[in-house]
C-alpha cells in the first residue's frame, strides 16, 4: 500500500514541475525584459499562489469541464502553484546575471534568443535551481490536501488514519512524505549541480585559494 501510494504521489507532484518550470520560464524571461512586464506578471503570479489549495481542487472541475476526482484537477492546479513560484525566481536569476556578460553575448552578434539559450538561462540555472526546490517541496505537501476529497497519494493515509482513529498510520504518513521531500529536494541539488560544472570548479578554486 505504501509503495503504491508512494508512486501516486509522485505522479500527482513531479507532471507540474516540469510543465510548470517550462511556462514560468518564457513568463520570467518576459517578466525581466521590461518593468511594466515585471510588475503584471509577478504580482500576477503572487495573486494565484494565495488561492487556498482546497478552494482550487474544487474549483478546477468546474472551470475544466472534468470530473472532481480526475487526476488532471491535481496536476493543473499545482501547475499554477509551481508556475506562481518560479515566475519571480527566473526572472530575479536573469536579472542577477551580469550585464557586462549579456553586453559581450550581443556584441559578439548572439540574437536575443540565441543570447538567453546559451549565456542567461546557463548562468541562471543556480538560482532557478533553488526555486525549483522551493517548488517542489510546495507541491509533494500540496498533494496530502487533495486526499481530503478522495485523491490519492501519501495523504491517504492521514484522512485514514484519522477515520479509523490509527494514529501510527497518520505518523508513518508524516515521515514519509516529509522523506519525500528531502529526497526530491536532494536529487534537484544534484542535478544542479550537474548542470553547472563552472560553479564546483568556482568552489574548488575558492577553497584552494
Amino acid at each position: 500500500m505504501i509503495r503504491e501510494l508512494t508512486v501516486q504521489h509522485l505522479g500527482f507532484s513531479l507532471p507540474p514541475l516540469l510543465i510548470g518550470l517550462l511556462i514560468a520560464l518564457p513568463l520570467g524571461w518576459l517578466a525581466n525584459r521590461t518593468r511594466t512586464g515585471r510588475t503584471v506578471l509577478i504580482n500576477l503570479a503572487g495573486l494565484l499562489f494565495t488561492i487556498p489549495s482546497l478552494a482550487l481542487f474544487v474549483l478546477l472541475p468546474i472551470v475544466l469541464g472534468t470530473q472532481i476526482l480526475n487526476p488532471v484537477n491535481v496536476i493543473v492546479a499545482l501547475t499554477i502553484y509551481t508556475v506562481a513560484l518560479l515566475v519571480r525566481t527566473v526572472a530575479d536569476a536573469l536579472a542577477a546575471v551580469p550585464q557586462v556578460v549579456v553586453n559581450a553575448a550581443t556584441a559578439m552578434g548572439f540574437s536575443p534568443l540565441r543570447r538567453f539559450l546559451a549565456v542567461e538561462l546557463p548562468m541562471a540555472v543556480p538560482v532557478i535551481v533553488a526555486g525549483l526546490r522551493v517548488a517542489a517541496v510546495s507541491a509533494i505537501s500540496l498533494v496530502t490536501v487533495g486526499s481530503v476529497i478522495g485523491f490519492g497519494g501519501l495523504g491517504r493515509m492521514f484522512t485514514d488514519g484519522f477515520q479509523r482513529d490509527i494514529p501510527q498510520e497518520i505518523t508513518v504518513g508524516i515521515v514519509l512524505v516529509l522523506a519525500l521531500a528531502l529526497a526530491v529536494d536532494g536529487l534537484l541539488l544534484v542535478f544542479g549541480r550537474v548542470l553547472t560544472p563552472w560553479a564546483r570548479l568556482r568552489e574548488t578554486a575558492g577553497s584552494t585559494a
